[in-house]
């Protein structure tokens, strides 16, 4: 079998919180291969996000292993680390806080091709309408400022902007929970196009199990900082073994994915 694009084994976090240790990861193993869509289910504060931080380096883990294409992260200095960033890049929560507010929608589709050297300046407008084009947004937003675009018209530019440098994964943190409903059915539809397109790898982080329905071929459910379930969608959803997994899917939402 092909080695796993993602590879996360016995990864631990601990946080101090009130003067005591709390584990917001305790020996979580997670694998993604290439192209295929890995989600990461579970309440709020079961650890999702903290995985999610750990595999982008944006947060060090206290033990266990990440290794990406065969690559062992936490192994990589900071040159080879940033060498190696255009490859794997993540799409945060709420776009009303991922984005300057004084920049514009071109340098914010640009800054990854300056920061990795992708391309030479008077290339920059040119790709960024590319990437617009991209999440089916209009050229004519390509000088506009994000308090100027809808929220779902600012997550497709985050979209695009982590798309820019053409990445083998997207971690995809709670991508559409600060969207309305209306607005999540076509992002959603959105990044699966582009994964059809891309050959994208996702790693979704989200407590929506409607919209793990949607986009997820395997899920792995999260309970204090453990992965308590996993497997294929269909399965864990008709046959869940676990009570979170089962409170998870009480909760789930009319959502439509056409």
């Amino acid at each position: 079998m092909a080695e796993p694009l993602l590879e996360v084994r016995g990864l631990c976090k601990r946080f101090a919180r009130a003067g005591h240790q709390v584990a917001a990861l305790d020996g979580v193993d997670l694998a993604i291969s290439a192209g295929r869509t890995v989600a990461l289910a579970g309440a709020s504060g079961c650890g999702k996000s903290t995985l999610a931080r750990c595999v982008m380096r944006l947060v060090a883990p206290d033990a266990g292993t990440i290794r990406f294409a065969g690559i062992d992260l936490l192994a990589l200095g900071e040159a080879k680390l940033r060498a190696l960033r255009p490859r794997f890049q993540m799409v945060f929560q709420d776009p009303s806080t991922a984005f300057n507010p004084r920049t514009t929608v071109l340098r914010a589709l640009s800054d990854p091709l300056r920061v990795h050297g992708l391309a030479r300046p008077a290339e920059w407008r040119a790709r960024a309408l590319e990437l617009l084009d991209m999440v089916r947004l209009p050229a004519a937003l390509i000088d506009r400022r994000p308090h100027e675009l809808s929220g779902g018209q600012r997550q497709r530019v985050a979209i695009a902007r982590a798309l820019a440098t053409n990445p083998d994964l997207l971690v995809l943190d709670e991508p559409v929970s600060a969207l309305d409903v209306s607005v999540r059915n076509a992002v959603l539809n959105l990044l699966m196009d582009l994964q059809a397109r891309m050959g994208v790898a996702y790693l979704l982080i989200s407590h929506d199990l409607a919209v793990v329905r949607a986009v997820a071929g395997e899920v792995a459910v999260m309970e204090a900082g453990r992965i308590i379930e996993r497997g294929p969608v269909a399965e864990v959803f008709a046959r869940p073994q676990a009570e979170a997994t089962r409170r998870l899917l009480a909760a789930v939402p009319r959502l439509m994915v056409d």
